[in-house]
């Protein structure tokens, strides 16, 4: 729990409302200060998705744009920002241009008659990605499992295969295992995660892609489903195949946000 929601109820309200809409959000602390500014370090704001503040006060609307610029790359990089907003006089001094980043920082001019500077740290909360797992399969129990630890959200599907549309970011793994192959397939296509896989060999997922594509599912999204799913590590026991597959999620996710 951070200083801001020990110190604000109404900030606290709000953080609880948007973490239970599955809603991004990200706290802005002031962090430093230098000459005349109506804001001090320590005042803090809970800023939307859109950077827009939605509670707290970091002073006047001088450092607005700034922290809302600031606010919605750091929802699309998943990466804390530390924006200095700072006269146009002292960054000549610095060297620095309005819009550059140096040294982590990330520099803007500011235009208002009091002259001074103020850092900004921009930290967000984003929702965990979704991991969907269907079927009741020994691999399916290891990677429900394994996964708690990895920062997922973890959905296990056994019985009906629906799958309702998220805002969040999903990935699908089908261990259904020849127990409900088909409908896990076409539920899944229907919602097109950021991955499948389909836990099964290649010439199996083969003959499955036939009749998806007969039935009229996209040839272009089945042929996108990863089969095998996991990387190759060799892997025999419903472990190690759960291992894979987490492998290989991890570094799915991680090579998105590089792609940001």
């Amino acid at each position: 729990m951070t200083p801001a929601e020990i110190l604000s109820p109404e900030l606290t309200e709000k953080v609880d409302a948007l973490r239970a809409a599955e809603k991004p959000f990200a706290f802005a602390t002031i962090v430093r200060t230098v000459g005349s500014t109506a804001a001090k370090p320590g005042a803090k704001a809970l800023l939307a998705e859109d950077g827009t503040i939605l509670e707290g006060w970091l002073g006047g609307g001088c450092a607005r744009g700034a922290v809302k610029r600031a606010a919605i790359t750091a929802f699309r990089t998943a990466e804390p920002q530390l924006v200095s907003v700072t006269p146009e006089e002292f960054l000549a001094e610095l060297g620095v241009e309005a819009g550059t980043q140096h040294s982590g920082v990330t520099y803007a001019r500011n235009g208002c008659p009091s002259k001074g500077t103020v850092d900004i740290f921009i930290e967000p909360s984003l929702p965990l990605p979704e991991l969907v797992v269907m079927g009741a399969s020994p691999v399916a129990r290891a990677l429900c499992s394994l996964a708690a630890q990895f920062q997922f959200a973890i959905r296990a599907v056994k019985g009906d295969m629906e799958l309702a549309p998220t805002s969040r970011q999903r990935y699908v793994v089908i261990a259904t295992q020849g127990q409900g192959d088909m409908a896990a397939l076409n539920a899944a296509l229907a919602n097109g995660p950021s991955l499948i896989s389909f836990v099964g060999s290649s010439r199996k997922f083969a003959a499955l892609s036939q009749k998806l594509m007969d039935a009229g599912a996209d040839p272009a999204a089945v042929r996108s489903v990863k089969a095998p799913a996991g990387l190759n590590i060799n892997a025999v026991t419903p472990d190690e195949i759960a291992l894979s597959i987490l492998a290989e999620l991890v570094k799915q996710r991680r090579a998105a946000r590089a792609e940001v």
